[in-house]
Formats: C-alpha cells, sequence, structure tokens
C-alpha cells in the first residue's frame, strides 16, 4: 500500500519529496530536471469538455466509489477501502491507481474513497465497512507540501483535487482519516501507506511545527504502515487478512512498521535510541537516522525498534521489501488502468495534475535511485537498487499512447528518479545487496559501478520512431556525472541530436565543493567538465544549446560566503535563474537531519545550518541578483559576507552603489519614460 506511484517531481514544484519523492513523491512519488521548467504548467486545452469527450472512459472502467457503482458490479461488501487525500485518477503515476489495482488483479474488491470531508464521519462510511481492512494515503505528495511553501506560507491550488481547488484534505491527512476511520469503525483494520506515511514510520522532525514527532503509527492510531513501494506488501497482507488472522497478528511483512508491546517474540533485531532518549538530545536522533539509512537494502537491513516509554510500546520497522524483478515491474505498469480521471470530476474540469503532459503523456521506465543526494527522500523511500521496465513492455505502453485521440505526438518524458540509470550500479547488488558503508556515486563513482547507457539511448531512438510520434523529451533527471564516466557518447548524442530543445536542465545545485560535498553531490569540476563535453557533442551536431543549472539555495553547509559563491557563478553564466529552490527540510531525508541536529550524520561532524528566515532570503535574493526588488537583501549579504567589492561599476560587480529607481504603477521611469526590457 506504500506509494508505487511514478517517480517524478510533483507539479507542485521540488516539494524534496520526489518525492518526494514523492516522495514523493515520490513516485515519492515525486518532477523534471531534463529538458522542461521547473515548474510545469498546464498546456491550454483544446480537447472538448470532459463530460462531452466521447472517448472519455466509462464509469464501469473505475473501480467503486459509491454504493450505486457496487451494486452494478453485485457486490455487497468490498474487501479493501482506500482512502486517500488526492482524488481519483486511474492512471501508473498515481500510487493509489497502482496499489488498487495490484489488489483486483489477485481478485480482492476494492473500493474508493477520495477526499473525504474530515469533518463528517459519514462521508467514510459511503462504501461501508470493508471485510478486510481500510487502507489510507494521503496521495502522491505528502499533505504539508502540498498545502505550505517552504517559507510556510499557504498555497494558493492543490494539483491534485478537481478544478485545483485548495482545501480538500487536511493537514497530516494520514492521521487525521485514520483517527477518523477509528472512531467511525472502532475495531476495523486500518493501514497506512503512500510517501506521507512511509515518510514518517519512525520519529522523525516535523518541519512545519518545528518539533519530533512520534511515529506515524501511533498519532494515527492505525494498525499497520507499509513503506516503500507497496505491491508486494499489500498483496501479503491481503493473503494474511484473507487467511483469518487478525491485523495485530500481521508482524512479519517485510516492507512494514507494526506496534509491538514487549520484546519477547522480536527477533533479530538492532535497538534504536528511545523516543524519550530522541527528544532528550538531538545528537540521538542523528546516530538513530544513521542506523536507519544504513538498514535499508532488502538483503543487508536488520530489523529496527524504536521504543516509547511513556506509551509502554515499541515501534517495529521490518527489513524492506526486495525489489521487483523486471517482469513483476513490467505486469504493475500492464495493469487495466483507465488512464484518466474519474468522470465524477468533469463538471470542476478534471484534475491538474492528470492534465499536465508531464504526467499524462509520460512513461515510468525505471524506480530507485543510486545517486543519494541527501536532500531526496527516494532512498529512504524506493531504495538504492534500481528497478527496470523491459524495453517490450515500455514500447507497448507507448504504442497505446499514440492510440489516445488527444496524443499530439509528444512523449513528455521516459525516465525515473533518474532518467540514464539503465541497470543496478553493480552486479553484485543483487546477492549481496547494497553497501551499507560506501555509497555508489560519492564523493566519486565507485570503482565497481557499470556505467551503461547505451541501453537507454536505443530505447529513446525506437521510441522517436514509433508511427505517430514526433518527439521524446527526457524530463526525468540526467545525472551528468554518470554520463561523463560513459566511455560511450552514444547516449549524450542521442539527447543532443533528438531530446534537447535548446536547453537542457541539468541539477548541479550549487557550485561550492562544501555545500556538494554535504548534498552528496559530485564537486563543480565534474559539472563543469560535463558542461564542455556537452558543448563538444552539441558543436559536431551542428546545434546551439544550452545547459541550464537548476540551484537550490539554504541547504545545510551553506554560510554566506558559499552563497557568495554561488552568486559569482550564476554571473560568470550570464543567466538568472528563473526560479530558484530554497532548501525543503521534508521527512526523512540526509540533509532534514543535518537541518535539525545541526551535524552531518555520515561522520557526526558538525555542519552550518541556515535557519534564520532573514538569511535565507539572502542566500536566495544572492542568486537573483539582477532582481531590482533583490538589491537591499543583496547588498545587506555582501556586506555580511565582507564582499563590498562586488558592489560597485566593475564588470565583476553583482550590483550597484544605489538602489536602482523603482517604477510608478504605469512602468515608468522618473522621466515619465516606458521602461523597456532589453534583449
Amino acid at each position: 500500500m506504500a506509494q508505487a506511484h511514478s517517480s517524478k517531481r510533483n507539479p507542485q514544484g521540488r516539494g524534496g519529496q520526489n518525492g518526494q519523492r514523492p516522495q514523493a513523491h515520490r513516485k515519492p512519488a515525486g518532477g523534471p530536471r531534463g529538458d522542461a521548467s521547473r515548474k510545469p504548467r498546464p498546456r491550454a486545452s483544446r480537447k472538448p469538455h470532459p463530460a462531452a469527450d466521447p472517448a472519455r472512459p466509462p464509469r464501469e472502467a473505475f473501480l467503486p466509489v459509491s454504493r450505486a457503482d457496487m451494486e452494478t458490479r453485485g457486490w455487497e461488501q468490498c474487501d479493501f477501502v482506500y482512502v486517500c487525500g488526492d482524488a481519483y485518477v486511474d492512471h501508473p503515476s498515481f500510487g493509489m491507481s497502482i496499489i488498487t489495482r495490484t489488489l483486483e488483479a489477485h481478485g480482492f474488491k476494492v473500493g474508493v474513497i477520495c477526499q473525504p470531508d474530515w469533518h463528517d464521519p459519514a462521508s467514510i462510511t459511503v462504501l461501508g465497512e470493508p471485510r478486510l481492512a481500510f487502507l489510507v494515503s494521503a496521495g502522491n505528495m505528502d499533505s504539508m507540501v502540498n498545502h505550505y511553501t517552504v517559507a510556510k506560507r499557504r498555497r494558493g491550488k492543490d494539483f491534485y483535487t478537481p478544478g485545483g481547488v485548495m482545501g480538500a484534505r487536511p493537514d497530516h491527512a494520514c492521521v487525521v482519516y485514520s483517527n477518523l476511520i477509528r472512531r467511525t469503525y472502532k475495531h476495523a483494520a486500518i493501514v497506512l501507506g503512500g510517501i506521507e506515511a512511509s515518510l514518517r514510520r519512525l520519529a522523525h522532525y516535523d518541519y512545519w511545527s518545528d518539533s519530533l514527532k512520534r511515529s506515524i503509527l501511533l498519532d494515527s492510531g492505525a494498525d499497520l504502515v507499509l513503506y516503500g513501494m507497496g505491491e508486494k506488501s499489500i498483496v501479503e497482507v491481503a493473503e494474511a487478512l484473507d487467511s483469518g488472522l487478525p491485523i495485530d497478528q500481521v508482524t512479519w511483512i517485510c516492507g512494514s512498521v507494526c506496534k509491538a508491546h514487549s520484546l519477547d517474540e522480536v527477533y533479530d533485531y538492532d535497538l534504536l535510541p528511545s523516543f524519550d532518549e530522541l527528544r532528550a538530545d538531538r545528537l540521538n536522533y542523528a546516530r538513530s537516522f544513521a542506523v536507519q539509512y544504513r538498514n535499508m537494502d532488502s538483503v543487508t537491513a536488520h530489523r529496527l525498534v524504536e521504543p516509547y516509554p511513556a506509551d509502554n510500546l515499541f515501534v517495529v520497522q521490518n527489513p524492506p521489501q526486495p525489489p521487483l524483478t523486471t517482469p513483476e515491474l513490467d505486469a504493475v505498469y500492464e495493469l487495466p488502468y483507465a488512464r484518466a480521471w474519474h468522470p465524477d470530476y468533469d463538471a470542476a474540469g478534471g484534475v491538474p495534475a492528470f492534465d499536465f503532459d508531464e504526467v499524462r503523456f509520460s512513461i515510468a521506465a525505471n524506480r530507485g535511485c543510486f545517486g543519494e543526494c541527501s536532500f531526496c527522500a527516494i532512498t529512504f523511500h524506493q531504495g538504492r537498487v534500481l528497478q527496470v521496465r523491459s524495453h517490450q513492455s515500455i514500447m507497448e505502453e507507448a504504442r497505446a499512447l499514440t492510440a489516445d485521440p488527444h496524443f499530439k505526438g509528444y512523449i513528455t518524458d521516459v525516465g525515473g528518479p533518474t532518467a540514464n540509470f539503465g541497470r543496478p550500479a553493480c552486479d553484485k547488488q543483487a546477492a549481496r545487496g547494497v553497501c551499507s558503508n560506501r555509497r555508489c556515486m560519492w564523493p566519486t563513482l565507485c570503482k565497481n559501478m557499470v556505467v551503461e547507457e547505451d541501453s537507454y539511448a536505443e530505447l529513446l531512438r525506437d521510441l522517436r520512431q514509433l508511427p505517430g510520434v514526433k518527439k521524446v523529451f527526457v524530463r526525468s533527471g540526467v545525472r551528468f556525472d554518470y554520463t561523463l564516466a560513459d566511455k560511450s557518447d552514444k547516449f549524450l548524442e542521442e539527447l543532443v541530436n533528438h531530446h534537447v530543445s535548446g536547453q537542457l536542465r541539468l541539477a548541479p545545485e550549487h557550485v561550492s565543493d562544501t555545500v556538494l560535498a554535504a548534498m552528496g553531490k559530485p564537486p563543480r569540476a565534474v559539472y563543469d567538465a560535463f558542461c564542455r563535453r556537452f558543448e563538444q557533442v552539441t558543436r559536431r551536431a551542428g546545434k546551439e544549446q544550452y545547459v541550464v543549472p537548476y540551484l537550490i539555495s539554504s541547504h545545510p553547509g551553506s554560510t554566506m560566503k558559499e552563497a557568495v559563491e554561488l552568486a559569482e557563478a550564476v554571473r560568470d553564466m550570464g543567466y538568472m535563474p528563473e526560479q530558484v529552490q530554497d532548501f525543503y527540510p521534508t521527512p526523512s531525508t540526509m540533509s532534514t537531519c543535518m537541518y535539525y541536529t545541526g551535524v552531518d550524520p555520515r561522520n557526526m561532524q558538525p555542519i552550518y545550518v541556515p535557519r534564520d528566515p532573514h538569511e535565507k532570503a539572502m542566500q536566495r535574493a544572492l542568486i537573483q541578483y539582477r532582481k531590482p526588488e533583490n538589491w537591499r537583501l543583496v547588498n545587506e549579504a555582501l556586506h555580511k559576507a565582507g564582499r563590498t567589492d562586488l558592489i560597485g561599476f566593475g564588470e565583476k560587480c553583482l550590483i550597484r552603489p544605489y538602489p536602482p529607481k523603482e517604477k510608478d504603477e504605469r512602468g515608468r521611469g522618473p522621466r515619465g519614460k516606458r521602461r523597456t526590457s532589453r534583449r
């Protein structure tokens, strides 16, 4: 039941889950790093109103959402009722759809309640009490990331709600929904999953309340949490419950977290610091997180136990599920999805998240990531072992896309968390698991890594040659250090010649090696070397194309000195980023642990953390120093950093010694002349 969506970033920007990633994102689910803008926007629709669209799947193509739907199928009771914070979109980019269709494929009757009114207990009763369990998820995004910006301001739109209306789900949706169910059906089994539950399965730092929170299992009153990608876990839970076992005896499932009143029957476990110890000393949280991080591989992971003395309980995390094999992953994406939002949303104009072409006409090719960026939750959610779909399965999905009457010839993405990863990092991982004491790609690429991008290049070539396909974009992340290590230029040539439209967006994230080390990213010299190689290949192709970087401000490790260094790099690029992402401390990332504890959990060494909102505003403004409205913040930042040499009229200066003249309401300068932008 845990999140199993396509792992592209969410349409609300880089929420840190997919992410989240997420999740999520994370699908964990959870955004573009290739030839795309940071915040995708819905295309202007040329199709008819959904209610009048003859290509719309009929209501019967979806799972039941009402008693009338159940009666149409001849059902008196559902086996499972899935309660979700997202609107119902039956597409494999949405975790709820993958889990419900997986259960359906194994013979279970599944109903869906999306975005119930959490103020009204009757909203949770529309399908009655399920025979086996309620399944609860906040949706493709963490509900708090969905609702709030990094500045903790309420967002204006919820892309996963019909019509984009904000406020259709509560904060901390998993906890609220689960408690609503528990008050209404006191003895029903409740299983949590999805990106929100997965990343809160043990004690975690909550940025929005600036506090340490207990495992979501305790605050929600649920019986079980399924973490990671949940296709295997949910089927095992379903079969156990169907055999007659009560939920409190389903304690052995890999990829699950359960409660225990004693440890008499818990075996082969590592004892983590208790919740009381975590609250008493933040360094204990850093130590605990480091242990959790080392136990995210299905081959090597131990069972983990987190005590809660005040509750006389133990929270027990079982080892992760093994990764799906290629045939298993193919089967997941070949389930009978309607590939549309539910017709109940037609009057509202549908669900914006699905109307993003980046979602609707994209193809998930892999999941998992061995890149391990510190600010990304994918390692903690999907794991480091890459899972890959077969070439044939992806081609079949592409052929199905070309049959969609709304398909205009553009496959908007083929990838996952990292597009150009097409196989596990090394051959030993299948039998011996991932290394617990070293990373695959940081500080340098492991000598055992097998760098192979030719198969992905061949896939892109075959896709663009399909009848009806005009262009294939690569909008998932492209890991440039991996490409740079490839002795063949086959993928890079394919990318340059056919899959970039002027700009290739990459994610170096920063230029300071100090900050990059904290991020788990390659040194700046690696990015610079890739840019030179990209330029060479582009020139050979007779094209004029550029690399455009994504950047993060205020990440742990970034003092004002590093922020100024980044601003100087932006100056030398001759490019001002239109969007800059402030570091967002979302649950269960390495960077969030640094933010909360002030130490790097990999070595327990102190690390500088910019927490003050004004300092964060200065660091962000430095990256966009050309904006007139940022002059005062940039001026203050340069004085604070002792870099007044960058204030003046010289070629290397960032700002002038005086603020720019302000325009009046009609955009006129001080002499009444209308100011126009200079290109």
